[in-house]
């Protein structure tokens, strides 16, 4: 909600952005920026200024490829007992997913973290539990810090965390659409800080700004793009700066660091992102859920999968489709049916348009 500073300074903004007469285009890659910008009407409110503000690829659950989902439906049907967030549950893999086969009896649990998974894995001795491991730089320290305290032999994980930066480095180097300026995520940024954006800025001449969640902090991080332009500048801001300080988490980073290495890996809607993958180091491979059932997941090797016929969620992480453009959205897929992830989790850009959209809501 607005305070009634917040008010005045929201109208003052948007009365100085107007004044310039712009014609821009910024993305933000964090899924409740995305809510915060639908459920406000912000992205309303400054399209009327000139300025398009488009979700990329800051959907976890979204990015996650169909093989990983593959590879957690086959652990799950060779008799393991394997843990992930809900939003994971309801993603269709080819032909089903982890909720259809938890119907048919398989030992599919949702967990709201990895402790959980650890504490199911702890309490059945004679189980062996896989945790999907999602996320971004926000989940990942967790992660690190559960394999750092020697969980039981019975526990592994399949990881599929990401990293935000060379993800962004792809998008601009596919070039697909234009983007004047960036609004980085305020959780993501909250562990990594500001520096590991400073290539963006230099080697591509954009402007950013770190930003919290409430709808001041979204368009004072709108304000702050436009003044870089208008001065003809581009380095990174920080907009968020109750939480986010330039060197980020440097506990959380060690962490991480201690346990993963930097890897290649495929994005849902991107091809294979060097560097952009989290890879568990060779001590801590015992728990990597891939090599440990390495034989179960033989089957996946030669396969290749694609988006289900028709979906455009490859082309909404990239920034170059909306949800209104699908021709499923709304009709064939919805959040109780849904075709692609990103009308699944609650940082889809489907999702949230669905939940906010007027016409829904009758």
């Amino acid at each position: 909600m607005f305070s009634l500073r917040d008010k005045k300074l929201a109208r003052d903004i948007v009365i100085e952005i107007k004044k310039l007469d712009v014609n821009l285009k910024f993305m933000h890659v964090c899924g409740t920026h995305q809510d915060t910008l639908i459920k406000h009407g912000l992205d309303v409110l400054l399209k009327e200024c000139g300025i398009e503000i488009g979700q990329g690829p800051g959907c976890p659950v979204c990015v996650t490829t169909q093989r990983e989902i593959e590879e957690m439906l086959i652990l799950a049907q060779k008799g393991k007992t394997v843990t992930t967030f809900g939003d994971m549950i309801n993603v269709p893999g080819e032909k089903q997913s982890l909720q259809s086969i938890r119907t048919e009896g398989y030992d599919v649990r949702m967990v709201y973290g990895i402790d959980d998974a650890v504490s199911i894995a702890e309490t059945n001795r004679d189980k062996e539990v896989v945790f999907m491991a999602i996320g971004f730089e926000t989940t990942a320290p967790t992660t690190a810090s559960v394999l750092l305290k020697n969980p039981p032999s019975n526990f592994s994980i399949l990881c599929c965390h990401r990293t935000i930066p060379y993800a962004l480095k792809a998008l601009l180097d596919m070039g697909e659409i234009k983007i004047d300026g960036l609004i980085e995520p305020g959780h993501v940024s909250t562990i990594i800080g500001t520096r590991p954006y400073e290539f963006i800025s230099e080697d591509y001449y954009i402007p950013q700004v770190v930003a919290g969640f409430e709808p001041i902090d979204i368009l004072m991080a709108v304000w702050m793009l436009v003044k870089q332009i208008k001065n003809e500048k581009a380095y990174i801001q920080n907009e968020y700066i109750r939480v986010v300080k330039d060197e980020g988490n440097v506990k959380a980073q060690m962490a991480i660091n201690e346990v993963f290495k930097p890897g290649d890996i495929k994005w849902r809607g991107f091809p294979v992102i060097p560097q952009s993958g989290l890879v568990l180091k060779k001590k801590f491979e015992k728990y990597d859920a891939r090599k440990k059932f390495a034989m179960d997941l033989d089957v996946l090797k030669e396969r290749e999968f694609k988006d289900p016929k028709g979906c455009r969620c490859g082309e909404l992480l990239r920034g170059i489709s909306s949800p209104h453009e699908c021709p499923l959205f709304g009709k064939i897929c919805k959040p109780e049916k849904p075709v692609g992830p990103c009308m699944v989790s609650i940082e889809g850009s489907c999702n949230i348009e669905y939940r906010y959209s007027e016409k829904n809501k009758k």
